[in-house]
């Protein structure tokens, strides 16, 4: 299996069209009969496997494998469509983040981490740092193609709502705006950011983690339940960060209940 991706262009024509007809489903779990202390579900032929023992800082490796090899074993990653505004609010910025996550609900606490190695810093870190604010929208598969386009490596105060022709909507919180055709929207405040530097040397920045606190929800109205408290998967239908290139939508669903002892 290469890393290496050939022509784009060629490989995709030869793909089938993108099934925009696609429903959400639900299929059973892939043993429905499962019960306590049966293991793995695929007749033991996980174990019969062998690892490959990797040490991150192993002389001669390169960081970047280490890149390339998790952003393709953790998956799938939510993508977060990160929307700032300068400081002095003449420009604004978006950009989208696979290292994003929830980590808590009471308060509403993402994370979100930014390569640090940029200098200049990225657009998105230096507006949220500069504000200590932000809006996180969630990508669906309507506006896949014009989220993708805003990852390009533009100058700082280029506008990537021109090229990607996505509508800025306001917010109530915060000053930067949030996605229009986004379902989900999260206003978001800057509680603190921590900086990772490499272990190869040490005065270089590799990264920056951004925690930010969300302080007001939009939720296109077709998504939300009565309660105000779930989304419609149906309606959202999200998209993901694979390795690589690649991105995965989300289909296919299956339920199991929590267990109780």
């Amino acid at each position: 299996m290469s890393s290496r991706h050939p022509p784009f262009a060629e490989v995709e024509a030869s793909r089938p069209d993108f099934d925009h007809s696609a429903r959400v489903t639900f299929t059973k779990s892939p043993n429905p009969t499962w019960k306590r202390g049966d293991g793995a579900n695929d007749n033991g032929t996980s174990l019969t496997k062998n690892h490959v023992e990797i040490d991150p800082y192993e002389n001669g490796r390169p960081a970047n494998f280490n890149y390339k090899l998790m952003i393709s074993g953790i998956v799938p990653r939510p993508v977060g469509f990160i929307s700032t505004i300068s400081k002095d609010g003449t420009s604004t910025n978006l950009a989208p983040f696979s290292f994003t996550q929830m980590v808590n609900y009471d308060p509403p606490i993402i994370i979100v981490g930014f390569a640090g190695n940029q200098n200049p810093p990225k657009d998105s870190i230096r507006n949220l740092v500069e504000t200590g604010e932000c809006v996180i929208n969630t990508i669906s598969e309507h506006f896949l193609e014009a989220a993708n386009i805003t990852s390009i490596n533009a100058p700082y105060g280029t506008s990537e709502w021109d090229i990607s022709g996505l509508h800025p909507a306001p917010c109530t919180t915060v000053k930067a705006p949030r996605v229009k055709e986004s379902v989900f929207s999260i206003e978001a405040k800057l509680v603190e950011t921590k900086e990772w530097r490499s272990r190869a040397d040490s005065d270089k920045v590799t990264g920056v983690m951004a925690i930010v606190e969300g302080t007001r929800f939009w939720v296109r109205e077709d998504a939300l339940n009565e309660e105000k408290n779930m989304v419609d998967l149906a309606v959202l239908r999200p998209v993901a960060r694979l390795g690589g290139i690649s991105y995965s939508r989300t289909t296919s669903v299956l339920e199991l209940p929590r267990p109780t002892m």
